[in-house]
């Protein structure tokens, strides 16, 4: 008997996804919020928050990417009722992106300076953004074993265990931020700017510690490293690679648009590091959605249930367009208190609020993309993606930055560029989808 996807069905999966969807965003918005408010270099301190959070995202983003690729291959075996067929794989993917993480480290260390020079951090940006990299790069491996058994636990439709754990390292966090940036007179010192990245690197640990023990406890998938090598690891390997070469035409446009911001001067640089992290807490909010996307389709594909799987993008993409209104109109209310809430600097605050509404703005159109892009990651189509992606950025992306930067538009000039960037992402996904999946149920 084939699957019937209901709206419940999608809710149950989606809501927790959602919650523990934004425990990563809520890192870096507690570091920005925390660090922002300090007594000394506020602004300063919160462009380098802002630089060295940037490339950690991008490290992360890039070979965090094993979570999707579990999660479809899982999924797809689920709905195939092959489960036990699959089960040595994640182990043997999780060692091979344990041992890239470590390389990274020993890679990126002793260059941080001028890694992040790359993004024009200069002087005592520099100096804050490289400290608080040297602290923080050791949580890497932490948080790609977590992103990795999230992956086993959507491929397995479980989204409440992901769900526990990144509330406790949300929450954790908080605490850490507040202790170690502040200090606690008596006990501990305040450190500013590397007490936010202490503060996350505990938290990341602590996630890492929670996951392995739900993953032993609650599945029957083994961390234990068993050959040969499973069959399907060359094809995760491609999916994992499309998917790399993805997220880094990705991090290409972040990279143009916080080195650009950083380049006209510390309150752009700090009011982009804001506006940045609310994005990001937007785009991981719809990422519940996503996930249910990913989890849902990667089941139905393996299935062959190509009529539940067009009704599914249809429900999905109501629930996106639901939720990016919310959020739109969320912000508009709290508009003003948002930016007082991570920075009391009025000059910061000034070109903040210029292009908040623009932020809002792009949320309904953000959340369609991304649910589009959760469908295709549980399909498995990584470069379908992959191209769509290399398009978005190089034909759409980068020459508008590079125009309306020459007009002089300085933030405007970056966000209008990733508004278009988003609009080429999502809307070709779904005339993909629907070119290749509506004649299927019409035969």
């Amino acid at each position: 008997m084939k699957t019937q996807i209901t709206n419940s069905d999608i809710n149950k999966l989606a809501v927790p996804a959602l919650i523990a969807g934004i425990a990563e965003p809520l890192l870096s918005i507690t570091d920005t919020a925390i660090v922002g408010n300090i007594d000394v270099n506020a602004t300063e301190a919160l462009s380098a928050v802002g630089i060295a959070g940037a490339f950690i995202s991008m490290l992360v983003w890039v070979f965090g990417q094993t979570r999707s690729a579990i999660s479809a291959l899982i999924s797809q075996y689920l709905g195939a009722n092959k489960l036990d067929e699959i089960k040595t794989l994640p182990a043997q993917a999780i060692a091979i992106i344990l041992a890239i993480s470590f390389i990274l480290i020993l890679i990126t260390y002793p260059f941080a300076e001028h890694i992040l020079n790359f993004y024009n951090a200069k002087g005592i940006i520099l100096e804050y953004s490289s400290s608080y990299y040297r602290i923080r790069i050791f949580g890497l491996p932490f948080t790609l074993l977590t992103f990795a058994i999230f992956g086993i636990f959507r491929g397995l439709q479980n989204t409440l265990i992901p769900m526990i754990i990144a509330i406790t390292g949300a929450l954790l966090n908080v605490v850490l931020d507040i202790a170690f940036v502040y200090g606690v007179k008596g006990y501990i010192p305040a450190m500013y700017v590397d007490g936010a990245a202490y503060a996350s690197l505990l938290s990341q640990l602590i996630m890492a510690i929670l996951a392995v023990i739900f993953l032993l406890k609650k599945t029957q998938i083994p961390l234990k490293i068993h050959l040969p090598l499973h069959k399907e690891l060359p094809k995760m390997a491609i999916m994992i690679l499309n998917l790399i070469i993805r997220t880094i035409a990705l991090n290409v446009a972040l990279y143009f648009g916080t080195s650009f911001a950083a380049a006209y001067g510390a309150k752009y640089s700090a009011a982009y590091t804001i506006l940045l992290n609310i994005w990001f807490f937007g785009a991981f909010f719809i990422d519940g959605y996503s996930s249910a996307g990913n989890i849902l389709s990667g089941k139905l594909y393996g299935e062959k249930n190509y009529e539940e799987l067009v009704k599914l993008s249809t429900k999905l993409t109501k629930y996106a367009i639901i939720v990016g209104v919310g959020m739109l109109i969320i912000g508009g209310i709290l508009y003003y208190p948002i930016g007082r809430l991570f920075t009391k600097e009025q000059a910061v605050l000034d070109e903040f609020y210029t292009i908040f509404g623009l932020i809002l703005a792009m949320q309904p159109l953000c959340a369609i993309a991304f649910v589009f892009d959760g469908i295709f990651k549980g399909l498995g189509k990584m470069a379908t993606l992959r191209n769509v992606l290399l398009v978005a950025t190089f034909l759409v992306f980068i020459p508008t930055i590079l125009i309306l930067d020459y007009l002089n538009l300085k933030l405007y000039a970056v966000w209008i560029a990733f508004t278009l960037w988003i609009v080429a992402r999502g809307f070709p996904l779904i005339f993909v989808f629907r070119k290749e999946f509506i004649p299927k149920i019409r035969k």
